[in-house]
């Protein structure tokens, strides 16, 4: 059960004399982009969007430019620009359209850069902004899945903070923070089993039979089509346990999964000593989002409460082998190394296209991944991407073999 906090508003405005931290929101359309909009908008001048960007949908992206105020808005599709222009007549808000721009926002003077962008467009964009040494509030898997090693070097080297926006790594670094790794026994990541967790109403030989309208039902969160079917797979949680490798510098033998059905515990740190710490609040993107705009601080928010009592029990089991293979095939990617999760992600990700337009059943989607991996074994792939171009060519070369495959 989830309760909304009676707040008020003068707990939530900023200490007189303090100057609002500016933010640079790339993927400002998506769903965090949308949240972390909302945390903004409710913070009372704790925080002030000033830049924004998107792929392609300029009146949305105009939209918000002028609902948050920002300074300029920035589109990635060149052939989108004059949408934007248009939409954004009549304002002092400037527009520019293209990747480069889109890297120059990201790398533009801010206090944070919140990197939501889907998919391997990200990465460029949030490498640059942390070469210009900005701190920033990660939302894109594929910076880590794709490009892990070459975004940890980037980001010691610049000397800045990676703030985790993903609800379980925001869990485990709340959990971790100012603590020894060596005092770590091992992290669980938790999830919610999707909606395909239940054998009794979904045996395993009916998830041959699984329609894309069945997947997208996710019984706790609502995301966008793409995360819900890796949320139904458990691919996520596979990405999830390569990202938390490279964020915690965890091995994966220290590394577990548990599914826990009503996702009010995000994530449980284990330490040497017996210890337990987890991380618990309501299925809720705004709160890891607030959590990493305030840090290292913490601020009222609107974001619903969790009423233990009425909420009576949580729930823990270990993920079915059986049911869910495509965690097995991440820690198999994971083991071979940053090509082979890079290569993993790309299959993943037409693949689940393919599963959405209705070209391949359910239980396909991780056995492309599984075949991808196999098939790329035996081509030299020059180790871990040690450039963004290095990066998204092995990100393209996968998804021509897995299109290829799918035919």
């Amino acid at each position: 059960m989830v309760i909304a906090p009676a707040l008020n508003p003068a707990e939530m405005a900023p200490e007189p004399g303090v100057e609002p931290r500016r933010i640079t929101l790339l993927g400002a359309t998506g769903s965090i982009g949308r949240s972390t909009v909302d945390v903004v908008m409710a913070s009372r001048g704790r925080f002030a969007i000033d830049t924004v960007t998107a792929n392609f949908n300029s009146q949305k992206l105009a939209a918000i430019a002028r609902e948050v105020g920002a300074r300029m808005a920035v589109v990635a599709d060149p052939a989108s620009y004059r949408e934007l222009k248009a939409a954004l007549s009549g304002t002092s808000i400037t527009a520019a359209a293209g990747p480069d721009a889109v890297e120059n926002a990201a790398a533009s003077r801010s206090d944070l850069v919140v990197a939501a962008i889907v998919g391997a467009a990200g990465l460029a964009p949030t490498l640059a902004a942390l070469r210009a040494g900005r701190d920033v509030a990660l939302a894109n898997k594929e910076c880590l899945v794709c490009a892990g090693s070459l975004f940890v070097r980037t980001a010691e080297t610049a000397n800045v903070r990676v703030l985790p926006i993903d609800s379980e790594h925001n869990a485990i670094f709340q959990a971790l923070e100012n603590r020894n790794r060596r005092e770590v026994e091992k992290i669980i990541l938790t999830a919610s089993g999707g909606p395909f967790r239940d054998a009794a109403r979904w045996p395993l030989a009916a998830l041959a039979d699984v329609s894309p309208a069945d997947a997208l039902k996710h019984p706790n969160w609502s995301m966008g089509p793409k995360v819900s079917i890796d949320s139904a797979t458990m691919m996520n949680k596979g990405l999830e346990i390569i990202e938390a490798h490279h964020l915690f510098a965890m091995p994966a033998d220290r590394m577990e999964v548990l599914v826990h059905p009503q996702s009010i515990v995000h994530g449980i740190v284990a330490y040497t000593d017996g210890s337990m710490i987890a991380q618990m609040s309501a299925p809720d993107m705004r709160v890891p989002i607030a959590v990493c705009l305030e840090w290292p601080q913490r601020q009222p928010t609107t974001t619903g409460r969790v009423d233990l009592a009425k909420l009576g029990s949580l729930t823990f089991e270990r993920p079915d082998p059986a049911r869910f293979p495509a965690l097995r095939v991440a820690r198999e990617a994971l083991d071979l190394g940053g090509w082979a999760t890079n290569i993993l992600n790309a299959a993943n990700e037409v693949a689940v296209s393919a599963f959405l337009r209705g070209g391949i059943g359910f239980p396909e989607i991780a056995r492309m991944g599984e075949e991808i991996l196999s098939a790329a074994a035996g081509r030299d792939w020059g180790g871990e991407p040690a450039s963004v171009e290095a990066a998204l060519a092995i990100d393209s070369e996968a998804r021509r073999m897995t299109t290829n495959l799918i035919g």
